[in-house]
């Protein structure tokens, strides 16, 4: 019996969006891919067309003890995870003062907590083997902040860190860490998936307000293809030396690097004040 050494992914979030997109690209191109979505019968269709090589699992990342089950049902039925995807997540409109404490740990428990403990539930296999990509999906939220969103991109800086963490302590191991930080792409991020806290407060109107509106105006209309964003993420990863970020959509690379001028003139603007907290240079100590 032949061995089938094609790369397994194991992708969460899969009902809608990147997620379905990302895994029907793969298993398009001859792929092998755990399917995991809350309802798995909502990605069926998916692994019908594609027997052998799919599997629909049921997954709740807020559910250590489903992440448990879906991890090794996936390692028994193919031998392995070799591309791990931390897609599901959501995202959360209000101001900082009209966030609701039941949404908001819900928010960190699904897109932080679920990314960590499906992320632990992996390593074990990719360290053994000494190889392995994980794939954190971040947006271009977890590198510049705006209002209405504060608590998404508390989240999203989360995922950077974490990513960044994770990248120095796997890489000597030989698994690789990739953040993926899309822009604005047509998926339900906007739209159906979106929550919101149910409080208003009118001071925040011309702002938080505002920009609640214009997010969710956005939905049908974004500029992000999935599709496209799907074959640039196994591309990155198929590459020889993948990146640490790989931003997506021409708005992505915009902003992000607007960014960095800014940052980079605040620092400079204060660097006196900045240098004149450490403790005074002892020049005759280095004249020594």
């Amino acid at each position: 019996m032949s061995i089938d050494h094609t790369p397994v992914w194991f992708i969460t979030g899969c009902s809608s969006g990147l997620g379905r997109a990302l895994a029907a690209a793969v298993l398009g191109r001859g792929g092998r891919a755990a399917v995991t979505a809350r309802s798995p019968e909502q990605v069926a269709d998916l692994v019908a067309a594609h027997p052998g090589r799919a599997l629909a699992l049921p997954l709740d990342v807020t559910d250590r003890h489903q992440v448990e089950r879906a991890v090794k049902a996936a390692e028994a039925e193919f031998g392995s995870i070799d591309v791990l995807v931390n897609n599901a997540g959501h995202g959360y409109l209000a101001a900082l003062e009209e966030g609701e404490d039941d949404e908001v740990r819900t928010l960190f428990a699904t897109n932080v907590h679920g990314l960590v403990d499906v992320t632990k539930a992996v390593l074990p296999g990719m360290r053994a083997r000494r190889a392995g990509h994980v794939v954190n999906i971040s947006s271009l939220g977890g590198l510049a902040a705006f209002g209405a969103t504060g608590y998404y991109h508390a989240t999203k800086f989360a995922v950077e860190g974490l990513s960044e963490s994770l990248a120095a302590e796997v890489g000597p191991l030989g698994i690789k860490v990739t953040i993926v930080e899309p822009g604005a792409f047509r998926t339900n991020w906007s739209g159906p998936s979106m929550r919101q806290s149910r409080t208003r407060i009118a001071d925040y109107d011309e702002t938080a307000g505002a920009r609640r509106a214009s997010t969710l105006a956005t939905y049908g209309s974004q500029p992000g293809d999935p599709d496209r964003a799907a074959a640039a993420i196994i591309t990155a990863v198929e590459s020889p030396e993948p990146p640490l970020r790989l931003l997506l959509g021409k708005a992505a690379y915009d902003v992000a690097t607007r960014r960095l001028t800014t940052l980079k003139a605040g620092f400079d603007a204060w660097r006196e004040l900045t240098l004149s907290a450490d403790y005074p240079v002892d020049d005759s100590k280095e004249e020594a």
